[in-house]
């Protein structure tokens, strides 16, 4: 006959922890931060240390005396073993240097039972014929990445130890012999505005069409996979609007000096074109970036691959092209454009906090440019702007006179407008870029 598992727990652990207590009732401090009484296996042990909270609450001395006398009062002494159990506790000689380690044993066990019963749960509701596939296993995806980093309640932080942290951090980054502390963009003049983009933040990139924004996110993206971690910076690209293929085109464009329309056609004339064409795909090849042309992904079916992503290689930079593209789940006909918009730029937001990581959503621009004599975007040129200006940390336009003005002398220039930038200095003139769409390229004005 099969033997039944037994259920996690550690009830010897739980005793200790009880007794460490009664022998350092200022304990109770800082075991109310990363255990709570359902924590505790055994009934009788989750009652007495419930009951130690609340006495802790109200300013109370905790000793056999005090837990005894509030069990009674709340009639639930003999549930809790009577005052022979509670005294044989007090009794015993648990060391209170063993404390962090009783903790653990109690925290580990809980952590178990707790992940059997979720799973348990989800187990059951895969059977609920009303719930949708994709829901469930996104439901499913959110409860296990929240399992993995079970949260305990940290406690406030001193201005001391916070202000320690910033010297530390200044001074570390004092000795950097460059100016980036988060990840190279590939861009001096965007990097000294931006320090690198930091891991969690939302940076909307936003122009209107046949601007080159695309051109500029993939820049963005190989720069970002090559010039990182020694060339093993992890990007997750989605597009919604162009084939995974497309968009290697462009990156094969910029890198091999080859024009996209002959890389499209095959019409590479020559063998040193060639050459350039096969040297441009194998080193991109090696770059650690994964694509995604899913035409229809909402923003939970991202969020579950980026995890899984995350979790399988590592991932430190998410480009998602467009933002207007994707999918709001859960949305009812009656869910206006302004509402859509608004949960998936604050869903965004919160995918980069959840996994640490920058994410760059590329935006398009209302009509109202077009209906202006100054065509230089402006933060209320942003479709549905209101929620994508307030959730977003930096906010970046791309601008080319001559797509507008035919005369102009500023042929092939683009401005990389930063109109937010939460963690430094805004710049509305714009950086100045050489932009060569037969390449796909964007290049600093200065490294012309």
């Amino acid at each position: 006959m099969q033997q039944v598992p037994s259920v996690p727990c550690n009830v010897e652990a739980e005793i200790a922890l009880i007794g460490c207590i009664l022998l350092d009732e200022n304990l109770i401090l800082e075991l109310s931060d990363l255990l709570l009484p359902d924590d505790f296996y055994d009934a009788k042990n989750r009652l007495i240390y419930r009951t130690m909270l609340n006495l802790s609450k109200e300013g109370k001395s905790i000793d056999v005396t005090t837990v005894v006398s509030s069990l009674q009062a709340s009639h639930l002494l003999e549930q809790c073993g009577g005052i022979e159990y509670i005294s044989s506790i007090a009794d015993l000689s648990y060391s209170t240097l063993n404390f962090e380690s009783y903790c653990d044993l109690v925290s580990e066990a809980a952590v178990k039972r707790t992940t059997i019963a979720k799973l348990t749960k989800l187990a059951q509701d895969g059977y609920d014929g009303k719930l949708e596939a994709y829901d469930y296993v996104d439901r499913v995806e959110k409860e296990v990445f929240e399992l993995s980093k079970r949260r305990r309640v940290d406690s406030f932080k001193t201005i001391g130890t916070v202000s320690k942290n910033v010297m530390t951090n200044t001074e570390k980054n004092a000795s950097r012999t460059d100016e980036i502390i988060g990840l190279d963009t590939g861009f001096g003049s965007l990097n000294r505005y931006t320090q690198g983009f930091q891991p969690g933040q939302l940076i909307i990139l936003a122009a209107r069409p046949a601007m080159g924004k695309s051109a500029m996110a993939m820049n963005l993206a190989v720069n970002i996979a090559r010039k990182n971690k020694s060339g093993n910076g992890a990007v997750a690209v989605f597009s919604l609007e162009m084939s995974a293929e497309q968009l290697v085109e462009r990156m094969v464009a910029c890198d091999s000096n080859i024009k996209l329309n002959y890389i499209k056609s095959g019409h590479i004339a020559t063998k040193n074109d060639w050459t350039r064409f096969n040297t441009a795909c194998n080193q991109l090849g090696k770059l650690k970036l994964y694509f995604d042309d899913s035409s229809d992904s909402s923003i939970s079916s991202i969020r579950a691959k980026c995890r899984k992503l995350a979790s399988d290689v590592g991932l430190d930079f998410i480009v998602i092209d467009y933002l207007q593209l994707i999918d709001s789940d859960g949305a009812s006909g009656r869910t206006t454009q302004q509402e859509r918009i608004s949960k998936i730029s604050r869903s965004l937001k919160l995918m980069a906090r959840e996994l640490n990581v920058p994410v760059l959503a590329l935006s398009q621009l209302s009509r109202a440019v077009e209906q202006r004599d100054d065509k230089r975007p402006v933060m209320s040129d942003l479709r549905d702007s209101g929620s994508i200006e307030q959730d977003a940390d930096i906010v970046l336009f791309l601008y080319r006179e001559d797509y507008y003005v035919k005369t102009s002398e500023r042929k092939n220039e683009a401005d990389l407008l930063i109109s937010k930038n939460r963690s430094g200095a805004t710049n509305n003139d714009g950086l100045p870029f050489i932009f060569t769409g037969e390449y796909s390229r964007f290049r600093e004005k200065k490294d012309e």
